[in-house]
Formats: structure tokens, sequence, C-alpha cells
């Protein structure tokens, strides 16, 4: 599905010193976005209406963090509380060698998680609780979740993590034992929030 021009100007626009974007790729974001506009007359998947402002904030910031995870192939990524698939879809999509798994305990989020994603092959969804997920991950990432939530799982589940968060909220984080935090960079679109990546110590 060819992306209208206005999508792609938005994400240049916007990501232009971070992120360049094949065709192929702001294809498969824009038909995730097709459907997330469609579901979400029946699913309460965002609360911004279609058009530019919901790119910018969901997908230009979900792959802000994408632009700020090492790319490697191979690797195993964890999105808690994925939603409508931000951060994990920009994600999986910018790093086509990663794969991704969409942890949405939502049943009816799940399901417009797997109809949306059924093209990006390195994908999956499961559909449960942080909690109860036994399988281990290189990163976990999480974008719109109380970080604290994210950090109880986290230690079991992968030894990195790359969170958005606001900065108001990472001053707690930073009190927490056996985390060793990189410098916060802040998102460039003024609302005070910031792209964080932790390592916990597990020695």
């Amino acid at each position: 599905m060819a992306a209208p021009a206005w999508f792609n100007e938005v994400l240049e626009r916007e990501l232009r010193p971070w992120v360049t974007l094949s065709s192929e790729q702001i294809s498969a974001l824009y038909a995730h976005y097709e459907m997330l506009v469609r579901w979400n007359q029946k699913l309460s998947l965002t609360s911004i209406e279609p058009g530019p402002e919901l790119v910018m904030r969901h997908y230009a910031e979900s792959l802000f963090l994408a632009a700020h995870i090492p790319p490697q192939d191979a690797v195993n990524i964890g999105d808690i509380g994925a939603g409508a698939g931000f951060p994990g879809v920009p994600v999986a999509v910018v790093h086509a060698g990663m794969r991704v798994a969409l942890i949405e305990s939502n049943q009816r989020k799940a399901v417009f998680l797997r109809e949306s994603t059924r093209q990006l092959k390195n994908i999956r969804v499961i559909a449960s609780r942080a909690e109860e997920i036994q399988d281990s991950f290189d990163w976990i990432v999480s974008r719109a979740v109380d970080p604290r939530h994210v950090l109880q799982n986290v230690p079991r589940l992968a030894p990195r993590l790359g969170l958005l968060i606001g900065e108001a909220s990472f001053g707690a984080l930073k009190l927490i034992a056996g985390i060793a935090w990189d410098e916060p960079i802040r998102l460039p679109w003024g609302d005070r929030r910031i792209c964080v990546r932790g390592e916990f110590d597990r020695a």
C-alpha cells in the first residue's frame, strides 16, 4: 500500500536527523496507520484524530526510540503494553533483522495487533500480562505505560530496556538500585518527554 505524500512528508520532516526510511518501510507504516484509523472507530486505540499529529505523536516518537536501539540482527525485543502497536511496530519496521513481540493483555487490542501486522514477519503478538510471560528477551521497550510496572517485570524478562517517558518520571527511576542508565535524550517535540535506555546488573 503506497503511502500518500503527506504521510511521507511528516515522517521525513520530523525524523530527518535520526531515521531515513525506505519507500517499503513507509508503506508498511502507512498500512498500519490506515488500519489503526479504521479500527479506532469501534475500538479505543488512540484519542488523537487522524492526520499529521497522530503520525508525529505515535509513529515519529516510536521511530525516534528505534533509532536509539543498536542495530543488531537476531535480537529479541518485547514491547510491554503494546496497545495499538507503539513503539513495537515502528521498531520492527526499522530493524527488520530483529524479532519483536507485542505484549498486550487486552484481548481486543491483541486481535488488532495480529490483523495489522500480518505482513510483518518479524512480529508476533503475546496476548498476556507481562507478569505471566515465561519468554526472555534481549530488550524490553515501552511507551505510555507506567515505567514502574515495566521495571517490575524487566529484570526477569530482559537485561536492557528502552523507554519513552516524561522527564518528571525519570527522577524516581534513577533512584532504583541495580540499573545503569544512559544519559536521557529529550524528544525534539517540546513536550518534555525523553528516550532513555538502561541495563540491569545481574551480578
